[in-house]
C-alpha cells in the first residue's frame, strides 16, 4: 500500500525558510507525478507545486504563480523522497502542506487535486509576521 509521509513544518518568522520532505513507501516512485498542495483554515486546497513526469528519468516542474522564485520543488527517486524548499515565507503562505502522488501514465490536470491517489496527512506550515 502507497504511503506518503511529511515533515519539516514548523513556525518561521516572514522571510524565513523551512524545507519539506515527503517520504514515500509502497513502491518505485520514479515514475510517479509527485505534487504539493497547501489548504489554509476556510480556504480550498490549493496547488503549489509539482514534478511530473515526461520521459524516462525526465521531469517538468510547475509552480503555482505566488511561490514562483521562492519555492523549490525537487525529488530524490533513489531515496523516494520530494522536497519543497521554501524561502523568502510570508504570512499568506501558512496553511497545512499535503504531499501528492499520482501513478497515473499521463497527467492531464497537474494543478487539480483530484488528479491524484495517494495523499499524505500534512504537515503545519506557520509564518508569523
Amino acid at each position: 500500500q502507497v504511503q506518503l509521509v511529511e515533515s519539516g513544518g514548523g513556525l518561521v518568522q516572514t522571510g524565513g525558510s523551512l524545507r519539506l520532505s515527503c517520504a514515500g513507501s509502497g513502491r518505485n516512485f520514479y515514475n510517479v507525478h509527485m505534487g504539493w498542495f497547501r489548504q489554509a483554515p476556510g480556504k480550498e486546497r490549493e496547488f503549489v507545486a509539482a514534478i511530473l513526469r515526461s520521459g524516462i528519468n525526465q521531469y517538468y516542474i510547475e509552480y503555482v504563480e505566488s511561490v514562483k522564485g521562492r519555492f523549490t520543488i525537487s525529488r530524490d527517486n533513489a531515496k523516494n523522497t520530494v522536497h519543497l524548499q521554501m524561502n523568502s515565507l510570508k504570512p499568506e503562505d501558512t496553511a497545512v502542506y499535503y504531499c501528492a502522488a499520482a501513478a497515473t501514465y499521463s497527467l492531464n490536470t497537474p494543478r487539480s487535486s483530484r488528479s491524484y491517489e495517494y495523499w499524505g496527512q500534512g504537515t503545519q506550515v506557520t509564518v508569523s509576521s
